[in-house]
């Protein structure tokens, strides 16, 4: 029977560089550190490498890993960032021109590139139910995140965007909490952090099953 080589488990970077970069832009959005409205530039070189380059590494290497799920949301979230990086990237001229256009053109426009992330996140969250209590609380705070920030780019709304911003702080620090889950355990340290499995009993009992059998 041929051999294959194994890979790491790359869902903690995948998590971990979501999460950072999530965790500053909320900052920005909430105005906490800064002034509210400020130019987001700040996120720009992290939304290209550590949300964007990494997480799409991340996604790739789930691929490899037979794991569709964790491919298709890292490789996605990290479409999502390095799109956002060209959007506030001077270089690309995309925040200019939509500027340039006038009225609420800009605000309206990053409104519409939200929603359509409204619905993938959504998608996505479906695929969480029968995962573990994480990853579903995970997809529902970035949903409603979303929600929040498309709503405040819409209705040109300050406290509704601040809101997303606060919602997005919350979301990043479930994701580092999931990645610090998968990094910690007995091998390396002196404790494991919870993360109940939300999977029927029968499907827990068969992993579990098979994980004896591997060992």
């Amino acid at each position: 029977m041929p051999q294959f080589r194994q890979f790491a488990n790359p869902a903690p970077l995948g998590l971990s560089s979501f999460a950072l970069t999530t965790f500053v832009l909320s900052l920005h959005n909430g105005g906490i550190g800064q002034k509210f409205g400020s130019p987001p530039n700040v996120v720009a070189g992290l939304a290209f490498f550590y949300g964007g380059l990494c997480q799409l590494l991340a996604g790739m290497w789930e691929f490899a890993s037979n794991n569709t799920f964790g491919a298709t949301a890292f490789s996605s979230f990290g479409g999502f960032w390095m799109a956002y990086g060209v959007i506030i990237t001077p270089f690309f001229g995309v925040g200019e021109a939509l500027a340039a256009a006038g009225g609420n053109v800009k605000a309206h426009a990053i409104g519409i590139f939200l929603l359509g992330w409204v619905i993938m996140t959504f998608i996505l969250f479906l695929a969480t139910l029968r995962t573990n209590l994480g990853l579903c609380l995970l997809f529902a705070f970035l949903d409603i995140t979303f929600i929040l920030l498309c709503a405040g780019d819409w209705t040109g709304n300050g406290h509704v965007t601040k809101a997303g911003g606060y919602m997005g702080l919350f979301t990043a620090l479930i994701a580092w909490y999931i990645a610090a889950s998968d990094l910690i355990g007995h091998h390396n340290s002196f404790f494991v952090l919870p993360n109940p499995s939300l999977a029927p009993r029968s499907a827990r009992a068969n992993l579990e099953d098979s994980k004896t059998e591997e060992i």
